[in-house]
């Protein structure tokens, strides 16, 4: 700053004029007091900044805090469901039924929480809604429980029943089997067919073929037996097969394989020779009268006692007893 003298004017005896008045002082107070204030308003500014920054962070949390909550309430509403799912087999009907309203409100749900500013009061409606519908199937699953368990008693019970019955039934069959069986051997015995007037006539036959009966071994040409079937009400009508055994004077029986001599089974004696096969014609409940010519091989006669058995469905029905004599001089 720069100072200058100024010429006056006017008469010497006057006093000089006084200089202008410095203002710096003034003017530096009121900067420092405009910058303190300045000081002072951004201290205030920071400090408020700091309350609202602060108060922001606390809401911020407040809001994180809630969205976590609702966040896992859905969580735990989710695996609630998994696990009925899981572990209930009932369950899948009634989730089939309801699978529309519960997969609807699950993409709400998530679609709400997936917002920057999500309705947090309307995800937990919602989260509510889903919960309710969890529990009512809960209560389908229980009373389902209930009536399988019903059901499984009484299924119990059923198999119970139907084991004695199935005991109860096997007992009667086989019961009735073997009354069957016995009826069947009663019938069986019962239809075996009896021989009756049984007559063993040694018959000569001359040259002219006249026939005479003889007594001697020599003259024997055949032996004819003749019987009766006695009648019988069960035995069945057709065809009978009786086996003949033939016994020699020397205990022997007589077997002529080329005339189709055998074995047959007997029911009481097991296997047995026989000499002849001979099939006849019964007639049910009737009386039928079978004869038959039979003789030896060789076509010679052994003189002693011949025995004739005859045998129908094992058993034998008959037996008749000849005698040839050895002939005389002029027998």
């Amino acid at each position: 700053m720069s100072y200058s003298n100024y010429p006056t004017t006017g008469s010497p005896n006057q006093p000089a004029a006084q200089p202008p008045k410095d203002n710096r002082k003034i003017i530096y107070a009121i900067l420092v007091i405009a910058l303190l204030g300045t000081w002072g308003y951004l201290i205030y500014d920071k400090n408020k900044s700091s309350d609202t920054i602060t108060q922001l962070q606390t809401q911020y949390s407040s809001v994180d805090s809630a969205r976590s909550s609702v966040q896992l309430e859905y969580n735990a509403a989710l695996a609630r469901m998994d696990s009925l799912a899981g572990s209930n087999t009932e369950l899948t009907g009634a989730l089939n039924d309801k699978k529309n309203e519960i997969e609807k409100l699950k993409a709400d749900i998530k679609s709400e929480l997936g917002k920057k500013n999500a309705d947090l009061s309307k995800a937990k409606s919602m989260i509510a809604q889903l919960n309710g519908k969890i529990t009512d199937l809960l209560s389908q699953i229980e009373e389902l429980k209930t009536q399988n368990q019903a059901l499984t008693t009484s299924n119990q019970q059923l198999t119970t029943e139907r084991d004695t019955l199935s005991s109860q039934k096997k007992v009667v069959e086989q019961n009735l089997a073997n009354t069957q069986a016995q009826k069947a051997a009663v019938v069986d015995v019962a239809s075996t067919l009896h021989a009756s007037n049984i007559n063993i006539a040694a018959i000569n036959i001359k040259n002219s073929g006249k026939e005479k009966t003889t007594s001697t071994a020599k003259r024997t040409d055949i032996f004819r037996i003749s019987f009766d079937l006695d009648e019988n009400r069960i035995a069945p009508s057709g065809s009978k097969e009786l086996y003949v055994i033939v016994t020699a004077p020397d205990g022997n029986p007589i077997t002529i394989p080329g005339n189709g001599s055998g074995t047959f089974t007997t029911r009481d004696a097991g296997e047995k020779v026989f000499t002849s096969k001979v099939t006849v014609q019964y007639e049910q409940g009737k009386l039928t009268p079978v004869s038959f010519d039979w003789k030896p091989e060789a076509g010679k006669y052994q003189t002693g006692n011949y025995k004739i058995q005859i045998y129908q469905n094992g058993y034998k029905i008959g037996e008749g007893y000849k005698t040839l004599k050895k002939g005389g001089l002029f027998g």
